[in-house]
């Protein structure tokens, strides 16, 4: 949560893997003492307790089903909203905690994820999480109605989670603004493509920039990592996950932001420096355009004045985002940069 008055702090939200935790206490319990506590409250691994209304509520022989309705506070989660529900059924002796994909739950069929292929989609911190609240030998069943639809706006599809979504969270917590899932499908892009044996991968800031690059290069699916303005986060994990070959793919402006030293590139974070686009204007002998960078509004516009003039300065951005990135990843995998414009065309190469 942000500092500041009270008034205008950020409201933190709960994971999918705290939602699911919770609806599957109140299925447990209603299983075995025949009641339903509505509203149920958990205890989160940092020692939050968040309690949780039910909406569903099904009490039958040898299950009970529970649903608890995501909230994921002032975070712009795809899941908000979403209704996750857990049935929790007898299992056979010595069994133990069997977990099952239902509706709108993923399942991996790639190696490098988290969870072992042939696996729903739950990750081991909801996991642990879910154990913490039920012990013997039931099936806990994790639903999310409407969940592969909403799954079509991640990166599960390319991560070979099929299906639906993931079940995700190791704190429980959904700080807003962290993107937290964003950057998490960044690490379990890698992480497929490092377990398919794959060398090379493609990382881009947006549709634009990897339909460029998927036109360029001969690479499967899930090499394309859609890394939006988290390069920071993308170069990090590189570095202490490496792999032989990155491209780095993304809008002229953005990369502008990477050459001037910026790891996060969303404008509320960092900006297009025209003192920095002069600055480079004047290492290509264009002084005079160098003063005109600084009347422009735009990085595109300076861009096209440099074109205009035969002046290469999306290749000499490209060069130098690449040596700013090659710095993060401290030289430990080859790279490539491609700047693309507006209408997805190569405007700079290094």
């Amino acid at each position: 949560m942000t500092d500041g008055p009270e008034e205008t702090r950020l409201r933190k939200g709960w994971t999918t893997g705290a939602c699911a935790t919770a609806a599957a206490k109140a299925a447990f319990e209603a299983l075995t003492t025949k009641r339903f506590p509505d509203p149920v409250s958990i205890t989160l691994p940092k020692g939050e307790t968040p309690s949780f209304p039910l909406k569903l509520k099904v009490l039958e022989n040898d299950s009970a089903t529970a649903s608890v309705i995501k909230d994921a506070g002032d975070d712009p989660d795809v899941t908000h909203g979403a209704e996750v529900v857990v049935t929790v059924t007898r299992g056979q002796k010595g069994s133990g905690i069997v977990y099952k994909a239902g509706e709108g739950v993923g399942t991996a069929t790639l190696p490098g994820l988290p969870v072992a292929v042939g696996q729903p989609a739950i990750n081991p911190g909801p996991r642990k999480m879910i154990e913490g609240v039920v012990s013997g030998d039931f099936q806990i069943t994790v639903s999310i109605p409407g969940g592969e639809k909403l799954a079509a706006k991640t990166m599960n599809p390319r991560l070979g989670i099929v299906g639906g979504l993931s079940i995700l969270g190791t704190t429980g917590v959904v700080v807003p603004y962290s993107c937290s899932a964003w950057i998490h499908s960044i690490q379990s892009g890698i992480d497929v493509a490092r377990a398919q044996g794959l060398g090379h991968i493609a990382a881009c800031t947006g549709s634009t920039s990897e339909a460029c690059l998927r036109k360029e290069l001969d690479l499967p699916d899930y090499a394309f990592i859609d890394m939006g303005d988290f390069v920071g986060g993308l170069l990090k994990y590189l570095r202490r996950h490496p792999i032989e070959k990155l491209t780095l793919g993304g809008g002229f402006a953005k990369l502008v932001k990477l050459a001037q030293g910026a790891a996060d590139l969303h404008s509320k974070r960092s900006s297009v420096d025209f003192l920095f686009l002069g600055v480079c204007l004047e290492s290509l002998n264009a002084p005079g355009l160098a003063e005109k960078a600084q009347e422009c509004n735009t990085a595109a516009q300076v861009l096209t004045m440099a074109q205009q003039a035969g002046v290469p300065l999306g290749d000499f951005i490209a060069e130098k985002a690449r040596e700013a990135a090659l710095k993060m990843l401290d030289g430990q995998t080859e790279m490539e940069v491609i700047a693309v414009d507006r209408q997805g065309e190569v405007v700079g190469r290094a």
